[in-house]
This record gives structure tokens, sequence and C-alpha cells, in this order.
């Protein structure tokens, strides 16, 4: 148990039983009337984030999430197959759970997994990854009709857009949180 005066960025909390986390949190006082803190927390499972409102110093229930370092091996049937890096534990995540992260995931890759009573919650890539363009149509020089962009497919089979100047065989820098391209490697 901990009190909203403990609330932190990235803290999770049992509301409930659900998990949550806290995106953003805000101590409130007015010149009236008691104190609060305003929140805004993203539901750990689902991704939905609400907006929420506490009495300050109210008990609120944190929940234990242990983050451990994994390297991603590889893909068995719809599941993604993680090692702990500290004591080699071999790990079976559902594809539900790792959700668009698959599609920035290559093997022996290192990532965060969010575990919680035994199970897997989340896998957490870092920012950015650099990937390899597989194929790509070749740009042609004054087509500005789609705004000097093409369509790319990386090298874990999905497909971004990127400017026309890049080809086949190029590594490209791509954010993970919005696919976008960053830039080449």
């Amino acid at each position: 148990m901990a009190t909203t005066n403990d609330l932190k960025n990235g803290t999770v909390l049992n509301i409930d039983g659900q998990l949550w986390t806290v995106i953003e949190f805000q101590h409130v006082k007015p010149g009236k009337g008691g104190a609060f803190v305003r929140t805004k927390l993203k539901n750990v499972l689902s991704g939905k984030v609400v907006d929420r409102t506490f009495n300050a110093g109210m008990k609120i229930e944190t929940a234990n999430v242990d983050k451990r370092d994994m390297q991603y091996l590889y893909r068995d049937g719809d599941d993604f197959v993680f090692m702990d890096s500290a004591d080699y534990d071999q790990i079976l995540v559902p594809g539900a759970t790792v959700g668009d992260a698959a599609h920035y995931l290559l093997e022996n890759q290192d990532v965060v997994v969010a575990i919680h009573d035994g199970t897997p919650l989340y896998v957490e890539l870092p920012a950015s990854v650099v990937l390899e363009i597989t194929y790509t149509e070749p740009g042609l020089q004054g087509d500005r009709s789609s705004a000097g962009t093409k369509p790319a497919t990386l090298e874990t089979g999905y497909e971004i857009q990127v400017p026309l100047f890049v080809e086949a065989g190029t590594k490209v820098k791509v954010d993970t949180r919005t696919g976008d391209y960053l830039g080449r490697q």
C-alpha cells in the first residue's frame, strides 16, 4: 500500500483488480477545499488511457511489476521466446502480449519484459531500432505525387514509408512507437 503522495511516473497501481500505469500526475492545492492528485492512467493490458482524481493522502494499492532485461530468441507459432539475460531462463510470451512490438523484433535483440505474478504483461522496445530494407520499388525522380515517400518492406516483414532515395539493402532507423522512418544508418 502507498499513498497518493508516493505516486511517480511509471508506478503500477492495482485498481479494482486491474493494473494501471501512471503516465502523468499533478498535485493540486486549490485555494479553497482539500488538496488532490490529478492523474492520467494507462491500462497495462488494454492500453486504454483514463483520467482519475484521488484525494491527497489517500491509500492506493501498488502492484509489484518486475521489469527484466531479456533477449528475443525466436518465434514459436504465435508465441515469442525470450531469455532472461541474468539467469538464462527462457519464457514464452503470447503474441497478443507482444502486440505491435513484433514488427520490430529481430533475433538476439535486447528488450525489457514486464512480469507480474509470473505473467508477462508487455514487451518494451528501445525508442528506435536499426533494420534493413529488403524490398522497395525504385524511386522515380520527379515523382512527388506521394509527398516524396514510398512503401518499403523491412527485414521483419513490416512495411513503412521511406523517402524516394532509399533503396533495398539500406539500413534505416525506425521509431518503434510510431513506425516512422528516422534516417539512414
